[in-house]
C-alpha cells in the first residue's frame, strides 16, 4: 500500500519547457491574435505558443529537446503578416506604462472622435455638407484622420499583402480609402454631389473604437491571470551563513538558498520550510480558503502569503519550476488555445475576405451600371427597411455601396466567437481554483456521458485513520501506547495511522512511552506484507495482520469487531501478546466529505459513475456503497497501470468517459479518457496529463467545473450563431443600399462587442 499524500509531497515539481518571448507588431484583433498562434503553432519543436494582444508579445516554450531558434519564430510571424523581433530576458516584469492618449487605439478614438463629431454636427445639425467651403474643410479634417489614424489599418493590409493573405485591416482599409478617395477626386474636380468625408472618418474612427473597447474587454477577462502575475514579489530575504538577512531580487534566488519570511510576506518562490511555525493563506493558488498550517517540512508556493509567524525555508524551485509559474502557463495556454469548433470560424475567414471584396466589386458594378435597376429593388423593400441615404449619382452609389460592403463585412466578431468565450470561461475557472489546458477540453466536457472516480486520493482523503478500537482484554495492557510503541519505526501508511493514535505522541521523532516499569521493545522487525513483532522480557508482541496472527497462533475469528468493520470497508489489524489477542484496531480510508453529493448531482444531470480502485473487493463495495455507486460500477483490485484499460473498456461499451484521479499514478489513465480531471494540489500541475486541474482536493468542485465547460461551450456557439448571422444579415443589406458606410461601421463594432460581452457574462457564472 503506498500513500499518494507522500508520494506527491516528495516529488519535485517538474521545470516548464524553457521560454522565450517576442515584440510582434501587427496585432491588431483576437483575428490577428489567433492567426499569429496558429503560425506558431505550426513552427517544429515548440510545447506551447501564446500571444498576448495587449502587450503585443508572444511567448513560446519549447520542448525540451528541442533546437531553440528566434529566427524561425520571426519568420513563421512575418510569414503569417507580422513582424517581430525577440525581448531580452528580465529577471523583473516590465512595469505598467502610465495611461496616454496617444498609446494603442486611443489616438484614434480620442482624435478621430473629435473630427467626426465635428463633421456630424456640420452635416447633420446645421445642414452644411453641399457648401462649398465646409467639403474643404471636411477635407482637410479629415485627411490627417485617414492618413495617421489609419496608418494601423493600411499597415496592417499591406503585411498581409506581402504574405499573400487579406484580413479585416484590408477591408477596413479599402473601404475607408473608397469613401475618402472618390470624396477628394469629387471635390477636386469640381463635382456638386454629396461628398463622403464624414463616412471615411467615421469608418476609421468607430471600427477603432471597437479595437480600443476589445482590447479593455480583454484585459478585464483576463484580469485572473493578472492577479496570479501580480502574486510573485520581487525580492527576498535571503540568509547568508551566519544568518544575516539581505534584501536581493528574485530572480538572483537559487535552489538551496535559505530565504526569512516574515508575518505578511508573500512567499517569493517554491520551498521546504525549514524552521519556525506559522499559517500560510494560499487561496489565490489552491482555491482553499483555509490557511495551511506550516512547519518544519511542509512545502510552500510562491505567491502565497505568510500570516502570522516567522518562517525559514530552502529553496527548491526558482523561475519557470515554481507552481506559480506553471500555472500561469497552462492558463495562457488555454487561453491561447483553439477549439475544433473554431476551426468552422477559420475555415470561413479564410475565403471570406476575397469573397466579399468580389460581392463589393459586384456591388459597385451594379450600382454604377444598372443604378435604376438598383434604386428600384432598394426602393421595394422601403416598407421594411428604411434606408438612410441613397447617392443621387450613380457613380457615387457605386462608391459609396461598395465601401459599406466592405465595412460591414469585417469578420472580427467571427473570429472573437470562441477566443473571447474561451479566454473568460477559463478566467472564471481559474477564481475557483480549476485550471482548463485548451479549448478542447472545453468542447470534450460537453460530450461526457460517465465519469470515472480513482479511489484513493480522488474519492477518499487519501489517508488511513484508525476509525475504532477494541480492547479484548480491557485493562491488560495500555494497548494504544503498546501499539504505537510497535509501530512508529515503521514507514508503512498502516503503522503511520496506528502510531498517531496514541495521543502522548507530540512529534514526528517522538517515541512513545509504554507504562512507566515496562522495559524496552528490543529485536524489532517488521514482516513485509504481515506486519511488526518485538519482544520484551521474553515475551513477543506483534501488531499486524489477522492472518499472520492466526499463523503465530492468535484467533480473532470469534469477535465480531472483524466483520463489522470488514463489511465497512476497513482493514483491521491485531494486536497480540504470545498468543494472546489484546485489541483489534478497525483504519480505513475516510470517504471526502462531499463525495455522496457531487455522485448523486453527477448522476442526476444523467451520467453513469463508476468507481476503481486497487482494494479488496469487500473494502471497495463498502466505499462504493457509502458514495452511492451501484456495485456493477465497481473496478476492484485493479493495479494502477491497469486503470487506463479500464478506460478503454468503458469507452468500447460507448461511453465517453472523464477520468477523476489524483495525478500521481494515473497519467495513462488521465491520457486515455476522453476527458482527463486531475484532484491535486499546485506542485503537480505541469506533471499531470490531465484537461481540467483542480488545485484543491475536494472533488465538489467537479460538477462546478464541468458545469462552466458546458456554459462556456454553449456561449461559443451562440457567439458563432451570431457572428454568421450578422455577416449573413449585414452583408445583403449593406449591397442594397440600405446601410450606409457609417452604420455598417456602427454595426461591425456592435457585433463585436455583442460576441464579447455575452462571452463576459461566464465570469459571473454560477452553477444552477
Amino acid at each position: 500500500m503506498s500513500c499518494a499524500c507522500s508520494e506527491q509531497c516528495a516529488a519535485p515539481p517538474a521545470a516548464l519547457p524553457a521560454a522565450t518571448e517576442f515584440s510582434v507588431r501587427g496585432l491588431n484583433c483576437q483575428s490577428c491574435v489567433r492567426k499569429a498562434t496558429a503560425a506558431l503553432e505550426a513552427v517544429p519543436g515548440l510545447a506551447s505558443a501564446a500571444v498576448s494582444l495587449e502587450e503585443s508579445r508572444a511567448t513560446v516554450r519549447w520542448q525540451p529537446d528541442a533546437t531553440h531558434s528566434a529566427d524561425t519564430i520571426v519568420r513563421a510571424l512575418q510569414t503569417a503578416g507580422f513582424e517581430a523581433e525577440p525581448i531580452p530576458h528580465s529577471a523583473l516584469p516590465i512595469p505598467h506604462s502610465p495611461w496616454s492618449p496617444f498609446s494603442g487605439w486611443q489616438f484614434n478614438v480620442f482624435f478621430g472622435g473629435a473630427v467626426t463629431l465635428l463633421l456630424m454636427l456640420g452635416e447633420w445639425a446645421f445642414g452644411l455638407g453641399m457648401e462649398r467651403w465646409f467639403q474643404w474643410a471636411a477635407f482637410a479634417l479629415a485627411l490627417p484622420v485617414q492618413a495617421v489614424c489609419g496608418t494601423r489599418f493600411y499597415a496592417g493590409a499591406w503585411r498581409q499583402l506581402k504574405a499573400g493573405s487579406s484580413n479585416m485591416d484590408t477591408l477596413v482599409a479599402l473601404g475607408s480609402t473608397t469613401a475618402f478617395g472618390f470624396s477628394t477626386w469629387g471635390l477636386f474636380t469640381g463635382w456638386h454631389g454629396h461628398l463622403y468625408f464624414m463616412e471615411a472618418a467615421a469608418i476609421i474612427t468607430l471600427i477603432s473604437v471597437g479595437h480600443w473597447l476589445e482590447a479593455r474587454m480583454s484585459a478585464h477577462a483576463a484580469s485572473s491571470l493578472k492577479a496570479l502575475l501580480d502574486l510573485a514579489p520581487q525580492t527576498a530575504r535571503r540568509l547568508d551563513a551566519a544568518g544575516a538577512e539581505s534584501e536581493v531580487p528574485v530572480a538572483e534566488l537559487k535552489v538551496a538558498d535559505r530565504v526569512a519570511l516574515r508575518p505578511g510576506d508573500r512567499v517569493p518562490v517554491d520551498g521546504e520550510v525549514l524552521g519556525g511555525q506559522s499559517a500560510v493563506d494560499e487561496a489565490m493558488l489552491t482555491g482553499e480558503s483555509l490557511p495551511a498550517e506550516k512547519s518544519p517540512g511542509a512545502k510552500l508556493y510562491g505567491g502565497t502569503v505568510n500570516q502570522n509567524g516567522r518562517l525559514v525555508f530552502r529553496v527548491t524551485a526558482t523561475g519557470d519550476a515554481t507552481a506559480l509559474a506553471q500555472i500561469i502557463a497552462v492558463v495562457q495556454r488555454a487561453q491561447s488555445s483553439r477549439a475544433n469548433i473554431q476551426k468552422l470560424g477559420d475555415q470561413v475567414s479564410a475565403v471570406f475576405v476575397p469573397i466579399v471584396v468580389l460581392v463589393a466589386l459586384g456591388t459597385g458594378l451594379w450600382w454604377g451600371l444598372a443604378y435604376e435597376s438598383a434604386l428600384r429593388v432598394a426602393t421595394t423593400l422601403l416598407p421594411f427597411l428604411k434606408p438612410e441615404h441613397f447617392p443621387a449619382a450613380p457613380l457615387a452609389a457605386a462608391f459609396i455601396h461598395a465601401a459599406g460592403v466592405l465595412i460591414v463585412a469585417c469578420p472580427c466578431a467571427m473570429g472573437l466567437a470562441t477566443p473571447a468565450a474561451i479566454m473568460a470561461g477559463v478566467n472564471a475557472a481559474a477564481r475557483r481554483g480549476i485550471l482548463i489546458r485548451d479549448g478542447a477540453a472545453l468542447e470534450k466536457s460537453g460530450r461526457i456521458t460517465a465519469v470515472l472516480f480513482d479511489k484513493t486520493g480522488t474519492l477518499t482523503e487519501g489517508r488511513l485513520a484508525v476509525a475504532a478500537v477494541h480492547e479484548v482484554t480491557p485493562g491488560a495492557e495500555p494497548v494504544k501506547e503498546l501499539a504505537a510503541v510497535l509501530s512508529a519505526p515503521s514507514n508503512h501508511p498502516l503503522s503511520r495511522a496506528v502510531a498517531a493514535v496514541c495521543d502522548r505522541r507530540s512529534g514526528a521523532d517522538a517515541q512513545p512511552e509504554v507504562g512507566g516499569s515496562r522495559p524496552p521493545l528490543q529485536d524489532w522487525r517488521e514482516v513485509r506484507g504481515s506486519g511488526i513483532e518485538a519482544t520484551s522480557e521474553g515475551i513477543v508482541y506483534r501488531l499486524g495482520s489477522l492472518r499472520w496472527l492466526a499463523e503465530a497462533g492468535v484467533s480473532a475469528e470469534a469477535n465480531s469487531f472483524v466483520p463489522e468493520w470488514t463489511s465497512q470497508g476497513a482493514t483491521v489489524l491485531g494486536l497480540a501478546r504470545g498468543s494472546e489477542l489484546l485489541a483489534l484496531f478497525a483504519l480505513r480510508d475516510q470517504l471526502k466529505l462531499h463525495a455522496a453529493e457531487v455522485v448523486a448531482g453527477l448522476q442526476r444531470q444523467g451520467k453513469a459513475v463508476f468507481l476503481v480502485t486497487g482494494d479488496n473487493a469487500q473494502t471497495a463495495a463498502a466505499v462504493a456503497a457509502q458514495a452511492g455507486i451501484a456495485k456493477e460500477n465497481l473496478f476492484a483490485e485493479i493495479r494502477p497501470e491497469h486503470k487506463a484499460g479500464i478506460v478503454q473498456q468503458l469507452q468500447a461499451r460507448g461511453q465517453r468517459v472523464a477520468f477523476v484521479g489524483d495525478g500521481i499514478n494515473d497519467a495513462p489513465a488521465l491520457e486515455q479518457a476522453d476527458l482527463g480531471i486531475a484532484v491535486a494540489r499546485a506542485s503537480d500541475v505541469a506533471r499531470e496529463a490531465a484537461d481540467f486541474i483542480l488545485l484543491q482536493s475536494d472533488i465538489q468542485a467537479i460538477p462546478e467545473a464541468l458545469g462552466l465547460a458546458q456554459a462556456t461551450l454553449r456561449t461559443i456557439k451562440q457567439n458563432l450563431f451570431w457572428a454568421f448571422f450578422y455577416n449573413a444579415a449585414a452583408v445583403p443589406l449593406a449591397a442594397l443600399g440600405l446601410l450606409s458606410p457609417v452604420l455598417c461601421a456602427a454595426a461591425m463594432g456592435l457585433s463585436d462587442l455583442l460576441v464579447i460581452g455575452n462571452a463576459l457574462r461566464l465570469r459571473a457564472w454560477r452553477k444552477g
